[in-house]
């Protein structure tokens, strides 16, 4: 079912007991495919048709049709790992080039100043490269992505395909992830990759010897 809403730990705390993970604006959850059921995962999704998507894609997490922004606010102390990917057109190149200009969204900035300054477990923001210099410089890029970060994560190389040129079939097949009913080639063109997704969570918890 769907719900409707309006200190660092040590070694023996992760291993005696599921994590709880925090997977914020989860769209149809191309970033948590491959974390597996062996924690206690948290989805927000602000959209109830596209909650319902990642509900079937997995049905065991919790799903919560909220605004991602303020849960982050008032539960983030209630998580062990969080991950966020807050909408990024405003910081985009596209939107540089648009006739009409906008003031880009800060609220990605906000969370990380909260995250960095209080938050005791594990956290990673995923955006696109800004058409401004960064306000506060990524941690370290993968793929297409930067990402903001309190944890190094390994270099490596992901193929990627053209997404702005790519069918929702191709894009589903490259991402190993069903085409969705609603909106399929948006949602999936926005979904990160799993295999990328994975390697940043194992990356989090290699020093913590987590078994995925």
């Amino acid at each position: 079912m769907v719900k409707n809403m309006g200190g660092r730990k040590g070694l023996n705390y992760f291993l005696l007991r599921k994590m709880k993970i925090l997977n914020l604006y989860a769209g149809i959850g191309g970033n948590r495919k491959l974390w597996g059921d062996e924690h206690e995962v948290t989805a927000i999704e602000i959209n109830p048709e596209i909650a319902g998507i990642y509900k079937y894609n997995f049905p065991n997490d919790e799903v919560i049709v909220t605004d991602a922004h303020q849960y982050l606010l008032q539960h983030y102390e209630e998580f062990d790992f969080i991950w966020s990917s807050p909408p990024c057109p405003t910081h985009s190149r596209l939107c540089f080039s648009q006739p009409i200009k906008n003031y880009p969204d800060m609220a990605f900035y906000q969370q990380v100043i909260l995250l960095k300054s209080w938050f005791k477990g594990k956290w990673v923001i995923e955006n696109v490269m800004p058409y401004y210099d960064a306000l506060i410089k990524p941690s370290f890029e993968l793929g297409r992505h930067p990402f903001w970060a309190n944890f190094s994560v390994d270099k490596k190389e992901f193929k990627n395909i053209d997404v702005s040129r790519s069918t929702a079939e191709e894009l589903s097949e490259y991402l190993g992830m069903p085409i969705p009913r609603i909106k399929a080639r948006l949602l999936l063109r926005n979904c990160i990759e799993p295999k990328m997704g994975i390697h940043i969570f194992k990356c989090a918890f290699k020093d913590k010897q987590i078994t995925l």
